[in-house]
């Protein structure tokens, strides 16, 4: 069982970790390399294979009695998973749509789920060696060595509103726009949206598109923990391992709680 107290000890690991891992995943960008697509048509290239297999060794080095679902490991199905209090649940490449087109805007996302909520969430951007992270009501962001405490607790008028780059034709979303009023549309990929809310960049992000839990729950918690919130359409904070399927519902983040 992990608690805050041992967060706080196994962090320094935890930023080594996806340092080490977004430095192998830099030796890829721009490079040529073959590209799969997965039954979801969502891409795989060796830098998501390589990061999964780093990230987990590192977790079972850290917390080796602690069960890991990650995007590229075998998932395991919901009767094995229904009997889990606690697991690490872990993007190793969070936009590789964004990596292959070399937008820089992909991410390293670990987060850790208990009872069905994420309670610790990290996340890592290779390209600018930035670090997010969130737990016990706290959010901060590292680079160059700096911690920065983030703070998500005002909104701008007009709305600043931040969407993925593949979300533009949703009809749903379209719509829900055109309800907002007056608002700056602007476009970010992965889940550095939820850590560019929680430090003050954007204030809403609305989700209608097909994603799953390990793109949502690293994000969601640094975002929570900054004084911001992410909920579905019924109002009700997200949770995770809680049905056959790991997709996350529609959802709503916003840097005012």
């Amino acid at each position: 069982m992990i608690t805050c107290m041992t967060f706080e000890k196994i962090l320094p690991q935890l930023i080594k970790l996806t340092a080490d891992v977004g430095k192998v995943i830099m030796s890829f960008y721009k490079a040529d390399m073959a590209v799969e697509m997965k039954l979801n048509k969502t891409p795989l290239t060796i830098a998501d294979q390589r990061a999964h297999q780093l990230i987990v060794e590192g977790l079972n080095h850290l917390t080796p009695n602690v069960a890991i679902l990650s995007e590229e490991s075998d998932t395991a199905t919901f009767e094995q998973r229904s009997k889990w209090q606690e697991y690490w649940l872990v993007d190793p490449l969070d936009g590789t749509q964004d990596f292959l087109e070399q937008t820089g805007e992909f991410c390293i996302c670990i987060a850790y789920i208990k009872n069905h909520q994420a309670i610790f969430g990290l996340v890592y951007a290779p390209l600018t060696q930035t670090h997010y992270y969130g737990f016990n009501n706290k959010a901060y962001k590292q680079h160059n060595n700096i911690q920065t405490p983030l703070n998500a607790c005002s909104a701008t008028l007009p709305l600043r509103v931040v969407i993925g780059h593949n979300s533009t034709h949703n009809s749903k979303l379209q719509t829900h726009l055109q309800q907002l009023g007056k608002h700056q549309l602007n476009h970010l990929g992965s889940a550095l949206k939820f850590c560019q809310i929680a430090e003050g960049v954007y204030d809403y992000y609305p989700r209608f598109g097909p994603c799953c839990e390990w793109d949502t729950a690293a994000g969601a918690c640094i975002l929570q923990n900054a004084g911001g919130s992410v909920h579905d359409e019924n109002g009700t904070p997200l949770r995770y391992n809680t049905k056959n399927d790991l997709l996350s519902p529609t959802f709503f983040a916003s840097g005012i709680h």
